[in-house]
């Protein structure tokens, strides 16, 4: 369900947990927050747009079920080095913090195409 408030809003109902928020896409071409998360949803997949919260709980289930059938010897040809590059990183799906430091996630050396020889803890390529 989508309420369109003046030319620049639109408020959309979450399609899992119902919960309003703003879509971000707007007449004047401004892109959606989700645009900044992986191209991995086909249309099917979703009735309907997710609210923040629950979209980053499903892409993340869905990036971890695909890194968990990554091995090391497939890793160079996966699918995530090909998606389209962006220069946004998003918490939780390409990092997460400790110590205040960032820690990068498999996700994140998956898009990158090869190991960096760094000795990343999450390193797919080992």
């Amino acid at each position: 369900m989508t309420d369109t408030f003046p030319n620049t809003i639109r408020i959309k109902h979450c399609s899992t947990c119902g919960t309003p928020f703003n879509c971000g896409d707007t007449l004047e071409g401004s892109k959606c927050w989700c645009n900044d998360f992986p191209p991995i949803f086909t249309p099917s997949e979703v009735v309907d747009c997710l609210c923040p919260s629950c979209f980053t709980t499903t892409c993340s289930i869905k990036i971890e079920e695909y890194v968990e059938s990554v091995t090391p010897e497939s890793a160079t040809h996966n699918k995530a080095k090909d998606l389209p590059k962006t220069s946004n990183i998003v918490e939780g799906i390409d990092y997460y913090l400790e110590n205040g430091n960032y820690v990068f996630k498999a996700w994140f050396h998956l898009k990158r195409g090869h190991c960096c020889t760094n000795g990343c803890r999450h390193c797919p390529y080992k």
